[in-house]
């Protein structure tokens, strides 16, 4: 192995694109470079009221080639020379629909404007109804298709989001030939695809999305989709049956590609698959340990040998589905949908005034003074949170702001703060808060678990794990269980570079390439006992609230 080959891996998140070039030898990263997308930052095509989150493909395209480039001009000459490879990883369930050459309809001009025509973020929550209905329509069949989803499909989803799109836009609809997960579009991209029936499709997110399942020699039959509703007619017999695990190639960089981003075209481009999923690899995840990518909201995953799996099936999880992180075992994804999301809300709703005060304010020190005082404001409510006594009776939250993603998807449900009374302050609402996101965690650990299969502990990775020892503490004390937290500060681009040198041949397997790059941990959080016993007391309150709610919410 040549140790001065070069890899870069692109983490597509909800609010930017990272890039990073990193040394195939040992995974140090030599540079990297971000890009925010303006369009998202602007919310163009969002409606928040209407839980309809869009995201332009421009926004996407405009960050690859802006990163990769950056990357390359900070590593200074003969850089480029370097790379091997380039794998990608972006935010799941995102698709979007696209014409007979695979392009998205959006960079079509007659539907720039559309959101219809762009990608469906994972958050957009527009096919509550067209989720509940294949949910429904499923146990129809003698077959169980929702079997490796958790047995509950999610409006966060791949179908239940084309069905909406369908029904929504008639324009759209007549455009639409397939619909392609975004970690399934860039690397097709990047490899000149001008044919959809050529673009190759991940196993991460056709069997933990998709339906996809080699049990059924591919995605449910036609007539599943289409005695739903005829819209769906066709679009499944048009997918492939055969796809690809990460570690694979989707084939080499295009010419052009190859001239905007000063490449040569002999780079390997590696199949795509969701953040988490190449996060867990690039964080180390070892069998039974749950790893939580800990941002806006949380994506877990656990991987186990199929021959100790066997035929245990966790029912209200994302998924489990065979090589979807690491070929040759077990996939398993949970998640919260919100967990950083949740804390920002709650700063938006305290920082209201300040926001007012700053759109209003014409001198720029004092603007600038109010904008530190608003930035403060979760560090000076994480203090005083800290400082709090534990109290079994204090006030109580649900996390379920953005709705619930696992365990048992329903996106129907709401947020909720109990126990109120006339001292309940902002710390003791955001300490609230946090406890939720933490009992969320718990419930996560405690499905798995209560289904067959253990949680040895836990891997903290992303932006909150490695910014709040006050919150990784209490996720520590409220599941009983030790939280290490890896060193590498971009955990799921470091994991994309990972796949981008196996796919290259650099190394063997996926488990080689994480031995040789790992960049190991920095810090681990044990439970505190007596803090564990008073959460666990808690914990069963939170379960109650839970209940309560769900039981009204129709």
């Amino acid at each position: 192995m040549n140790t001065q080959d070069y890899v870069i891996g692109l983490d597509y998140g909800t609010d930017s694109v990272r890039a990073v070039l990193a040394d195939a030898g040992n995974g140090a990263i030599i540079t990297t470079s971000v890009f925010n997308y303006p369009r998202w930052r602007d919310q163009l095509y969002c409606d928040a009221a209407e839980s309809r989150y869009r995201q332009h493909p421009l926004d996407y395209v405009e960050g690859l080639e802006y990163t990769i480039r950056d990357c390359l001009a900070q590593a200074g000459p003969g850089a480029a020379q370097k790379v091997k490879a380039i794998s990608v990883d972006t935010t799941g369930s995102t698709p979007v629909a696209v014409n007979a050459a695979g392009k998205p309809l959006a960079l079509l001009p007659e539907f720039a404007h559309n959101p219809n025509a762009m990608f469906v973020l994972w958050k957009d929550h527009t096919s509550v109804k067209e989720a509940a209905q294949i949910n429904a329509h499923a146990k129809k069949f003698d077959t169980d298709y929702l079997q490796f989803v958790g047995g509950i499909y999610s409006s966060e989803w791949f179908w239940a989001k084309l069905l909406h799109i369908l029904r929504a836009d008639e324009a759209v609809r007549k455009a639409t030939v397939s619909w392609v997960e975004h970690c399934d579009w860039i690397p097709f991209l990047l490899s000149g695809g001008n044919d959809i029936k050529q673009l190759k499709r991940g196993v991460c997110s056709a069997g933990h999305k998709g339906l996809w399942a080699a049990a059924f020699g591919g995605y449910p039959p036609n007539g599943f989709f289409a005695s739903l509703d005829p819209l769906l007619d066709g679009f499944a017999p048009a997918m492939p049956a055969v796809t690809y695990a990460a570690n694979e190639a989707a084939g080499t960089l295009s010419a052009e590609w190859a001239a905007r981003l000063g490449l040569g075209s002999e780079v390997i481009i590696g199949i795509g698959a969701f953040d988490a999923h190449m996060g867990a690899v690039g964080g180390q995840i070892a069998p039974y340990y749950l790893s939580k990518v800990m941002g806006t909201s949380t994506c877990d995953m656990l991987v186990a040998p199929v021959e100790e799996v066997k035929d245990k099936l966790v029912r209200g999880i994302c998924g489990q589905v065979h090589g979807s992180v690491i070929p040759g075992m077990i996939g398993m994804e949970a998640g919260q949908s919100a967990f950083g999301d949740a804390y920002a809300w709650f700063k938006k709703i305290v920082s209201w005034p300040l926001q007012q005060a700053i759109a209003q304010c014409s001198d720029e020190n004092m603007k600038a003074t109010l904008q530190k005082t608003s930035d403060d404001i979760i560090p000076a409510l994480t203090k005083a949170a800290a400082a709090l006594p534990l109290d079994v009776q204090a006030e109580l939250a649900l996390d379920w702001i953005n709705g619930r993603r696992t365990p048992d998807a329903n996106q129907l449900l709401k947020g909720s703060i109990t126990g109120m009374n006339m001292a309940s302050d902002a710390p003791r609402l955001f300490r609230a808060v946090v406890e939720a996101t933490c009992f969320g965690a718990r419930a996560i650990v405690d499905r798995f678990v209560d289904q067959g299969i253990p949680v040895k502990g836990l891997i903290g990775l992303g932006g909150v794990a490695k910014k709040s020892p006050y919150i990784m503490q209490m996720m520590a004390d409220v599941i009983n269980m030790p939280i290490r937290i890896h060193r590498t500060e971009q955990t799921c681009a470091i994991g994309a570079a990972m796949f981008a040198a196996t796919a290259a041949g650099i190394y063997p397997n996926v488990e080689a390439a994480m031995q040789a790059m790992g960049q190991g941990f920095e810090a681990e959080y044990l439970p505190d006992a007596g803090r564990a016993a008073i959460y666990a007391q808690r914990y069963e309150r939170y379960k109650e609230l839970g209940a309560f709610i769900e039981a009204h919410t129709h």
